[in-house]
């Protein structure tokens, strides 16, 4: 979509940018990264130009860290500070967000805009200040501080506002370059990017997505955006860290991109043998080299499609893989049998090839290299100063191409940073079948007869339900949430009323019986679980200004439907399984305990 060049034909990676386009009636399209470019910097100037944050503003008053309704547009107001390049910034003088500053009174905050680079620079290097809280829309902040990190000097920026719209906060450790004197604006820049995809597409990061910037990022062509992870046995030790859940960011270069989109655990893993980190850095380094070059004869160009990315490797949440002497064993949560079918329905019936996820409980983690040739290397990190037991595994892939008369039952072996078991059609489809009835499965693998020295790979389903939701915990009595199923909600459900807005952003399942279909079972609930939240939302409206003047932030309602105590008269909507809780907030993240009176009327609405 080059106006003055219309031959020109772009790449994915030079046009995989989306804008809202006035001819497509606001919709987003595909553009390419000099037009988005060209589209920023016009919504930029006519932001600027209408004066969206007012100069003449000295003081103002809020109850958490953020500006009144009334100094932005709305809470939908598109990205303010544009993308500049380190070649750019030599050039002219780059504006910074406005500061926010505490007076010492609970609710009572200064809007600060006059403050120069250097003297903020001095303050953070001498450490003897609180992190600076940048103000990037009426919703979202990042709060910027120069910490000193397993040895590095990183600056330390993470967001604050994005649970509002349902995406964990972010944190990005970026080491500092010597004698630096500029502020990573950049990051800023993608905050909002972050938040603005979230609010408007329902776009939300998870541990292993990854997200995208245009060319010039941080002063690099080749910078082409985060690879997101959640810490596991990395220190966190002296970084100031938002509220649960949030997600660290790491830079990903624009040769690495292709595998954050189709194999983001071979990317995380190899930071972290790069960097001497299990099972990855926090922190990240610009102006690097890339880890991998072109995909060459990677096993994984049979699996994934690299060009147009139609497809990828299948994952199964909580599967993982267990490699040790002479045994193996995939575990498989029962709760995840679903998706397991999905993959069986869709797989070749002489290859089941399946994604791994990162194995917490292994000392040890298979790694893929790529030397300087092209060649794909099998490596191994471990834990600083632990013995190897138990060795991860990223995949793993069955085939059934082995034929009766080779003289083996089975071969196994390791492939990159995978597994590969070789078995015969017969064997297959007995595989296939354990699978599909949710049975325990053992391939023998040697030759035939039988010799002493067998190898085994053991598939086995699992009670054990995968870790995730750590650190979340219940606004209404401080339970911890963690492993508990819960839905992102994307339906904008959302109220205004006197210039403030509440927004419902999840769902949580508390299941009384723990079936191992029960998951299945939600899908039936959205209608329910979606007039609760109607009903909710419309019971607070008239009260959120008084929310908000208390500083009250993130809202929770729990309800229990039980078939033999429910006093609603509409029978259809009676469940005898779980118990629900969401959450809700508005748009200057309100905090409240639901009470009766409240529940009592939501409840009332609903029937």
């Amino acid at each position: 979509i080059n106006v003055k060049k219309p031959h020109k034909v772009f790449c994915v990676v030079c046009c995989d940018l989306r804008f809202k386009l006035t001819h497509l009636g606001g919709k987003e399209g595909r553009v390419c990264v000099t037009c988005h470019s060209t589209l920023m910097n016009r919504d930029f100037n006519d932001v600027i130009s209408s004066g969206t944050l007012r100069k003449d503003q000295k003081k103002v008053w809020f109850a958490d860290n953020l500006l009144p309704q009334s100094e932005s547009r709305s809470a939908n107001t598109s990205p303010i500070y544009r993308s500049v390049s380190h070649t750019e910034r030599a050039d002219a003088m780059i504006d910074l967000p406005p500061i926010l500053t505490s007076t010492g009174v609970k609710g009572d905050y200064t809007l600060e805009e006059k403050r120069t680079e250097s003297s903020l620079l001095e303050e953070l290097e001498r450490g003897l200040a609180a992190p600076l809280v940048f103000v990037l829309n009426a919703n979202l902040l990042a709060v910027v501080k120069i910490v000193s990190y397993v040895n590095r000097r990183c600056w330390c920026v993470m967001s604050k506002g994005m649970h509002a719209v349902g995406q964990p906060e972010v944190v990005i450790l970026l080491q500092c370059l010597p004698e630096e004197k500029r502020f990573p604006t950049d990051i800023f820049n993608h905050f909002i990017q972050i938040y603005w995809d979230a609010q408007t597409a329902g776009k939300l990061l998870n541990h292993l997505s990854h997200s995208l910037v245009s060319r010039g990022f941080l002063g690099n062509n080749e910078h082409a955006g985060f690879l997101y992870v959640h810490p596991t046995f990395q220190s966190l030790e002296g970084l100031p860290l938002p509220a649960p859940p949030f997600l660290f960011g790491l830079l990903m270069l624009r040769a690495e991109a292709p595998w954050a989109k189709t194999f983001p655990l071979r990317l995380m893993l190899r930071l972290g043998a790069e960097y001497r980190f299990y099972p990855c850095p926090l922190f990240s380094v610009r102006f690097r080299e890339p880890l991998f070059g072109p995909v060459n004869n990677s096993i994984m160009r049979l699996l994934v499609d690299f060009r147009f990315y139609r497809y990828t490797l299948p994952t199964v949440p909580g599967l993982v893989v267990d490699l040790e002497a002479r045994s193996t064993c995939i575990r498989i949560p029962k709760t995840r049998h679903p998706e397991l079918l999905k993959v069986l329905n869709k797989s070749n019936e002489k290859v089941l090839a399946l994604g791994a996820c990162f194995n917490e409980q292994a000392d040890s983690h298979l790694i893929c290299v790529q030397t300087a040739d092209g060649q794909y290397q099998t490596q191994a990190i471990s834990i600083h100063s632990q013995p190897r037991r138990v060795t991860g595994s990223c995949f793993f892939v069955f085939s059934g191409a082995l034929k009766p008369s080779s003289g083996y039952l089975a071969k196994s072996s390791i492939v990159e940073d995978g597994l590969m078991v070789q078995v015969t059609m017969e064997t297959m489809a007995d595989l296939r079948r354990s699978l599909r009835d949710m049975k325990d499965f053992t391939v023998t693998c040697g030759k035939l007869p039988p010799a002493e020295r067998q190898e085994y790979v053991h598939i086995q389903w699992q009670d054990e339900e995968p870790r995730f939701n750590k650190g979340i915990i219940s606004p209404i009595d401080g339970k911890s949430m963690e492993s508990l199923t819960n839905i992102k909600t994307h339906q904008r459900l959302e109220y205004r009323a006197n210039g403030k807005l509440i927004r419902w952003t999840e769902v949580f399942y508390l299941l009384k019986d723990q079936h191992p279909n029960a998951l299945n079972n939600h899908t039936s609930h959205n209608r329910l679980t979606e007039r609760l939240a109607r009903s909710f939302c419309l019971a607070l409206c008239q009260s959120l200004c008084l929310l908000k003047e208390d500083g009250m932030t993130k809202l929770a309602l729990r309800v229990t439907l039980d078939g033999q105590k429910c006093l609603c008269k509409k029978k259809k909507n009676v469940i005898n399984i779980f118990q629900i809780i969401f959450y809700t907030y508005n748009s200057f993240i309100f905090h409240i305990f639901i009470g009766f009176y409240w529940g009592c009327q939501a409840i009332k609405m609903l029937c």
